[in-house]
């Protein structure tokens, strides 16, 4: 059994040593000996700006690429992701509507630093349960019927997002169409909390599933033989992974790709093991994240990229690698 956890105790370690040395690079490297003198500019790019984004970037790396395992999981499929499920779309719907109607006047006051994470979770949870509900008016749970909702159901939200840019001021067109390219910037620590619980008590549910995960990702049958409840066990699942990507929406935007790339190359490491795919998946999509805004902030420097736009150069060839690999070992895509 110690022999099985290595692999992860050494993904760990250097998770643990990029995500630390992140923060000092840029366009300027900060010395750790400066972070530590009250007052100097270093101390405050390190403290105010460069280790707040260190930090939304990992959470949402790590919150892309569990709800992507699970998602995966669920459907037996290397491909389902929180953007093929209509949950990313669902979550920026919600945020796009609080951006354009709600972010300014009386009801920021109302709302507080809550707002988008409250309208992005209910996005995300109204676009799960609409898929729920038109896979039971199929009359049952089916998997394929699931995914082929979850793609309608994408499509008809990214179609809401439009509407509300066409109606929006030309201000708030620009705002919502850099967000949804997915961006890291103007942080609040108090959004990090948010994003933390939200993300840790979910992976950690999640964790504590993993029996039930690894069951029925060798198919539902054997799944309920086993005596699984497959039906609340997916809807358990579905949910979980629902608000994680919603809150990390209502921070970052819809970031493409995370999820769907970091759960396979945790398979390929890893195994089939829930256990411990759930904390790798996590650490190498933290990571992973905090690498693509490192690049998105040096490439054009001093200029900056939005973080989505690195991760779908990088996502794009990665798909179309794991759709033809899919292909040539026969599996269903």
């Amino acid at each position: 059994m110690r022999q099985g956890y290595t692999p992860l105790f050494l993904l760990i370690a250097v998770c643990v040593a990029l995500a630390f040395c992140s923060p000092f690079w840029g366009i300027q490297l900060i010395s750790p000996f400066n972070i530590l003198q009250t007052g100097s500019p270093d101390a405050e790019v390190f403290w105010r700006l460069r280790l707040p984004r260190t930090i939304a970037a990992f959470l949402a790396g790590a919150g892309l690429s569990v709800s992507g395992l699970v998602f995966q999981t669920m459907f037996r499929n290397p491909l389902a992701t929180p953007f093929t499920l209509g949950v990313s779309s669902g979550a920026a719907f919600g945020a796009s509507v609080y951006f354009a109607y709600f972010h300014v006047g009386a009801a920021i006051g109302f709302l507080g630093s809550l707002g988008s994470l409250g309208f992005a979770l209910g996005g995300g949870l109204g676009s799960m349960l609409l898929v729920y509900l038109l896979t039971r008016a199929r009359g049952g749970f089916s998997t394929p019927v699931m995914l082929l909702a979850g793609v309608i159901i994408n499509f008809f939200f990214a179609s809401l997002v439009m509407f509300i840019q066409y109606l929006s001021s030309a201000y708030d067109t620009l705002r919502i169409m850099h967000w949804l390219m997915g961006s890291l910037t103007d942080l609040q620590i108090a959004r990090l909390a948010d994003l933390f619980f939200i993300v840790l008590a979910g992976a950690c549910i999640l964790w504590r599933l993993s029996p039930e995960l690894d069951l029925l990702s060798a198919g539902e049958e054997l799944a309920a033989s086993r005596g699984v409840a497959i039906r609340r066990t997916k809807l358990l699942v579905f949910v979980i992974a629902s608000m994680i990507v919603g809150a990390v929406v209502s921070l970052a935007g819809p970031i493409g790709f995370v999820g769907m790339m970091i759960p396979h190359i945790a398979r390929l490491s890893l195994g089939q093991s829930h256990r411990l795919l759930l904390p790798a998946s996590a650490l190498l999509g933290g990571v992973f994240l905090i690498l693509c805004d490192l690049a998105a902030r040096l490439v054009l420097a001093p200029a900056e990229l939005p973080v989505g736009i690195i991760t779908a150069l990088i996502g794009g060839p990665f798909f179309l690698w794991t759709l033809f690999r899919a292909n040539r070992q026969g599996e269903m895509v």
